[in-house]
């Protein structure tokens, strides 16, 4: 059921973005198709990076933290990182940023550009814990690479 759902988000955004080039839109599209489809995604939407620190992007759901310090929290250490980070309890992750005391489980995805340069990471968050898997890393991973990077 997951990887049909992963799919068809993916045609669906293929479809929406075909000819597009504006970064803010494909973060805008990307987020409003997977909240819509996953009602497992509590908070889904992207932090960009600007002059070294993530700023809130495009995103579906609660208020969110507006800005957050590269290494901080899982978005932080995604982007440090570049890799992508799968949280089974946030409240277990060291230094986690609490933005939403309902957020428990988190997967963070750093985004690059076509010169492989990061630009931004998604964030997708679920009220419930050990949401997060390696279908929902490998899809996200997918559907990130051919927006950003194609």
């Amino acid at each position: 059921m997951k990887i049909e759902t992963y799919q068809r988000c993916a045609e669906k955004i293929d479809a929406m973005l075909e000819n597009e080039n504006d970064t803010i839109v494909k973060m805008a599209t990307v987020s409003a198709v997977l909240h819509d489809e996953f009602d497992a995604f509590y908070w889904t939407g992207f932090y960009r990076l600007l002059e070294g620190n993530l700023i809130v992007g495009p995103y579906q759901g609660t208020p969110a933290c507006m800005h957050i310090k590269m290494g901080k929290g899982v978005c932080g250490t995604a982007a440090e990182t570049q890799t992508t980070q799968v949280v089974q309890d946030v409240h277990l992750f060291p230094g986690h940023i609490a933005c939403d005391p309902l957020s428990r489980s988190e997967i963070v995805v750093p985004v690059f550009d076509t010169e492989q340069e990061l630009i931004a990471v998604l964030d997708v968050d679920s009220s419930q814990l050990s949401t997060f898997d390696e279908v929902d890393k490998e899809w996200l991973e997918k559907i990130i690479k051919k927006v950003f990077t194609a």
